[in-house]
């Protein structure tokens, strides 16, 4: 039962609406980069890298991952960083991705914006070229930095905005409410763009309400906590807003530290519009299928439970109606065959 549950999922359409574009950066391609910019890694081998990759909590994951996002200098290194997540969501079954990736981690080394947004785009074109994977690019800020590093990097992408669909909010939770951001959230409604934010992963159930009530977000990316708050799960249930859940990340960082309580099970009875995504799949050991079966090996989530999940994946992206009548349809399809 369990390969024939493996194979379901395997093949399974679906879309991620979590996943940070540098957080894809396996070690041999940073090694490949590093080679082609002249840079000197901290680490000898790519089993040293993947032996650092030991974290205790969302600050250790980080000072590693900005390390790493290093060797990201031309259009050609975001280029070939994203095609590679694109050919491995392809093989995931992956046929739309919202990508978020981080200006400030690059714009604050030096690296031009349009570097950036360019390599990203010229990948988006060639994965729907290729796979017909359709995508969109959700820019992040930084929240332990200040606001106003962020309302200047959101002036900065204006003359791109035909290349995002939205805004985020990342990096370090714990002492940076979503409060902090509330006049550049305001500008990047006013220009038209979605609104998610990182909320209730290490962050109380309160950043989850003021990421709702201040910010006015669109989505909810983690999410786990609030379900330490009543209120707040009878609220997202009714409201029908998306959660994006990482199963291995929070488990790697310790967010859950059991997988067998992993929160999924309980968000699907109690309603909630949860998803499954990989979040920085080449740090957490796995892309969307490998989250998928961490919780079908389990015998957490059954065949029904995945196809609501991919369901729900496809409801709460930002894909055009179009588009997502399009999906829906081949999931039902695909759950009817198999």
């Amino acid at each position: 039962m369990a390969y024939d549950l493996d194979a379901f999922v395997a093949s399974l359409p679906k879309a991620e609406l979590h996943v940070h574009i540098e957080g894809t950066l396996e070690p041999e391609l940073m090694f490949e980069l590093a080679r082609r910019n002249g840079i000197t890694l901290p680490f000898d081998s790519v089993d040293a890298i993947r032996a650092a990759y030991d974290f205790s909590n969302l600050q250790d994951f980080l000072d590693i991952y900005y390390q790493g996002a290093d060797v990201l200098r031309t259009e050609a290194d975001f280029y070939d960083l994203a095609i590679a997540y694109f050919a491995r969501a392809a093989a995931d079954t992956v046929r739309h991705a919202e990508i978020f990736f981080d200006p400030q981690t690059h714009t604050d080394r030096g690296i031009a914006y349009e570097t950036v947004i360019n390599g990203l785009h010229r990948a988006q074109l060639e994965a729907e070229a290729r796979w017909g994977l359709t995508s969109g690019l959700i820019l992040c800020f930084l929240r332990h930095l200040p606001e106003q590093a962020a309302l200047e990097t959101l002036e900065m992408a204006v003359p791109h905005l035909d290349k995002i669909i939205g805004v985020g909010l990342d990096s370090s939770e714990v002492g940076h409410p979503p409060s902090k951001f509330a006049r550049v959230f305001a500008r990047a409604r006013a220009l038209g763009l979605k609104l998610v934010a990182h909320a209730g992963e290490e962050g109380p159930p309160d950043y989850v309400c003021e990421a709702l009530d201040i910010l006015g977000i669109d989505r909810v990316d983690h999410g786990n906590r609030s379900l330490e708050d009543e209120a707040l799960t009878q609220r997202l249930a009714a409201s029908g807003l998306t959660l994006t859940v990482c199963p291995l990340s929070n488990h790697k960082l310790c967010v859950v530290e059991d997988m067998n309580t992993h929160p999924i099970p309980h968000m699907l009875k109690r309603g909630l519009k949860a998803t499954i995504n990989s979040d920085d799949p080449a740090y957490f050991g796995g892309y969307v299928n490998d989250n998928f079966l961490a919780l079908t090996g389990l015998r957490l989530i059954s065949r029904a439970d995945c196809v609501t999940l991919a369901r729900n994946s496809v409801t709460g992206s930002f894909a055009t109606d179009a588009r997502k009548t399009e999906l829906l349809a081949e999931i039902d399809a695909y759950s009817v065959l198999h």
